[in-house]
């Protein structure tokens, strides 16, 4: 039997889900699976994967075929370096704690890359709002000054009906 990982769809038309799944190649895309890794989900910034480490580096190790588009998931997450340095420790390059404290230092930079990408959207986010809200503010402004000039070319007008009505009455 041919396993493979791949992304099985969900969600509504237009926002896609993906569970990331492992079934045999000759079923279809939506259909029966042997097992449930985790889950894709493309609609944010930057795209939440929720993946079951241990789980997905299992099958790997055993041959599964990921997709392409798994297959950079899987790497964004660092499993196919874990697989890298399992090889290394099988080897005897290193023992498996430098392998854990390279796995360990690689995520940490990955974390802190994710993390200043949602600040700096955050921050663009926060700037566009305050830009709109001061230009929302200058227009306000702009329509008072416009009605509290009519307000005064009226009452203006008013007070001069009043004064040429009132000089012919007392003529």
């Amino acid at each position: 039997m041919a396993t493979k990982i791949r992304l099985q769809r969900g969600g509504r038309k237009g926002y896609a889900f993906y569970r990331i799944v492992i079934a045999d190649a000759r079923a279809p895309r939506d259909g029966r699976f042997t097992e449930k890794i985790g889950t894709y989900n493309p609609n944010t910034n930057p795209a939440t994967v929720d993946l079951n480490f241990d789980r997905a580096l299992y099958w790997v190790e055993t041959g599964a075929q990921p997709t392409d588009t798994v297959r950079n998931i899987l790497k964004g997450e660092g499993v196919y370096l874990m697989k890298h340095l399992r090889g290394g420790v099988k080897k005897g390059a290193f023992d498996e704690a430098t392998a854990q404290s390279k796995f360990d230092a690689w995520k940490t930079a990955k974390v802190k890359v994710a993390d200043s990408v949602r600040e700096a959207e955050a921050k663009s986010k926060s700037e566009a709002r305050a830009k709109s809200l001061a230009a929302e503010k200058a227009i306000n402004e702009a329509i008072a000054k416009r009605i509290a000039e009519k307000k005064a070319a009226a009452v203006e007008a008013e007070n001069t009906e009043a004064t040429t009505e009132e000089t012919p009455a007392e003529a």
